[in-house]
């Protein structure tokens, strides 16, 4: 039996034990892998130290408004101030007090629901200054960007300045305002 014929099953079980091991080094940080960010970075840390388990896709740029709205649920007004203030509760931030309209300034901010101020509530909590963030309401067809500012300071409360723009069906508004956080995760338009 020449060599070559008695090395090859060799050769063949050395590559298939080879393939079977397991890799054992973690993934680069920048692909995604069942739980490696959680097992490496635990919690996202919003603008005054709240810790928060997930950033709805925040950090990438984007709003991921269908999950927000799950955990939001039926919540209407100040039912998501008493469910987000609770340590249990607070899995996203969100924007109360306001009236939608007053947030952008006419017909186009009555179409704000809960799960658009829960994307801007949590945009303003683990945005980055400048860092827009974009998210589509398919009910109502309104594309809104919300781009967190710079820190300000407001009776001891800290705020953030914003620009937040919608656009809907060709009509485009905008408006610039200051969110203060009136209690962890919970954030309201002071001006």
């Amino acid at each position: 039996m020449p060599i070559v014929a008695r090395i090859a099953p060799v050769i063949v079980l050395a590559v298939v034990a080879a393939w079977s091991i397991p890799a054992s080094a973690d993934p680069p940080a920048h692909a995604p892998a069942h739980g490696w960010r959680k097992k490496h970075d635990p919690s996202y840390v919003g603008y005054t130290g709240t810790q928060w388990e997930r950033d709805y896709d925040i950090v990438s740029g984007h709003c991921n408004r269908e999950a927000i709205a799950t955990v939001l649920g039926g919540a209407v007004g100040g039912v998501i101030a008493s469910r987000v203030s609770e340590p249990e509760n607070r899995t996203v931030a969100t924007i109360i007090g306001v009236i939608a309209g007053a947030v952008i300034g006419n017909r186009i901010g009555h179409e704000l629901d809960e799960a658009d101020r829960g994307c801007v509530g949590h945009a303003l909590e683990v945005g980055k200054s400048g860092q827009l963030v974009t998210w589509t309401n398919e009910s109502t067809g309104v594309r809104y960007e919300l781009a967190p500012g710079a820190d300000r300071e407001s009776n001891g409360a800290a705020c953030r300045e914003y620009k937040l723009v919608a656009v809907a069906n060709g009509q485009k508004s905008s408006r610039n305002g200051v969110a203060c956080q009136s209690q962890p995760g919970v954030w309201q338009v002071a001006q």
